[in-house]
């Protein structure tokens, strides 16, 4: 979700919502492709007359010849869920670029940074790198899955994390080809271009990096939110699609307990997205900025870090 970015409690269940949704972008992007992208050119759907339409936030940053919009996406969505309204379809095809997190077109580059990343060495197992609770509990998950227990005993911890955090979603009807990304990208003006902030290296370095024990950690609250995770989504894309930024980044924020791994997937990001906006406003034109919906939520925002640099961003939707 997020790349949507998704940690909270909802009773004793600790979930790392931001760290999932983070490694969603470069994830659904790998089993995403051109493909998805010529399907996701047909229109979106029409909203049910008894549901209140979608206004998922819109910000807007200018200055006297450039113009940025800022659109929080979520990365995988159920097929079918009406999100794109007159308001985001009118930004977008005045926008001269669409810029987003990844290539969107890169599929192939992302599987393989995949496949370069996240096996590990020669003679070594995932699970025999876990405490025992631990490793019964990820064996439970992966049961829970209709998976087997060997699964990603080849794979590193985060790579194992990513996938716990994706497959629920996918069995619960999440599709990356619904994810806002690609809708976008099928919908911007023919004229316009694309650009992307980051690459996947990049992405996928943020988890790569940490070290052994970071990443059993990271995978061991994935494990803890695996029974609760589509439901906690669920919730999440609701105040997306109601624009109630707030109340998202209430969600995001519940028992952040690891500020530097959240300063690593998100902050120290938003600062660097920052510094990218205050140098594209010294160009004219217009730009469609689409990035999970975690980086334009909350203490800590790109809309945060620009007020610190002295540029304003104003609510549109």
């Amino acid at each position: 979700m997020a790349p949507v970015d998704m940690p909270g409690q909802f009773g004793t269940m600790k979930f790392p919502i931001r760290q999932i949704a983070g490694a969603l972008g470069a994830l659904a992007m790998a089993f995403s492709g051109p493909v998805a992208l010529a399907d996701a050119s047909v229109a979106a759907p029409a909203q049910d007359a008894a549901e209140q339409a979608p206004r998922p936030a819109l910000w807007k940053v200018a200055d006297e010849d450039t113009t940025i919009y800022l659109f929080g996406t979520v990365h995988a969505l159920p097929a079918g869920k009406a999100w794109f309204n007159p308001a985001i379809a009118a930004a977008l095809w005045r926008s001269d670029q669409l810029v987003t997190e990844i290539d969107l077109a890169d599929s192939g580059a992302i599987s393989g940074e995949f496949a370069k990343k996240a096996m590990l060495p020669p003679g070594e197992g995932l699970r025999a790198m876990m405490a025992q609770g631990d490793r019964i509990a990820y064996e439970q998950a992966l049961k829970s899955l209709g998976l087997p227990a060997e699964a990603f005993d080849r794979f590193k911890p985060w790579y194992a994390g990513m996938m716990l955090s994706l497959l629920p979603l996918l069995q619960h009807g999440y599709s990356p080809e619904a994810g806002v990304e690609t809708v976008l990208a099928a919908h911007r003006a023919p004229q316009s271009t694309t650009a992307a902030l980051e690459t996947a290296e990049f992405q996928l370095g943020l988890f790569d990096s940490l070290t052994p024990a970071e990443q059993l950690s990271y995978l061991r609250s994935t494990v803890e939110a695996v029974p609760d995770m589509s439901a906690t989504l669920n919730r999440m894309v609701a105040e997306w699609l109601e624009g109630d930024a707030d109340a998202l980044a209430s969600l995001m924020n519940q028992q952040e307990d690891d500020p530097a791994l959240m300063d690593r997937l998100l902050y120290s990001r938003n600062r660097t997205w920052a510094d990218w906006i205050a140098k594209r406003l010294e160009q004219p034109g217009t730009v469609f900025m689409a990035v999970g919906a975690g980086h334009l939520a909350g203490p800590g925002s790109v809309q945060d870090e620009l007020a610190r640099r002295g540029i304003g961003s104003a609510r549109i939707q």
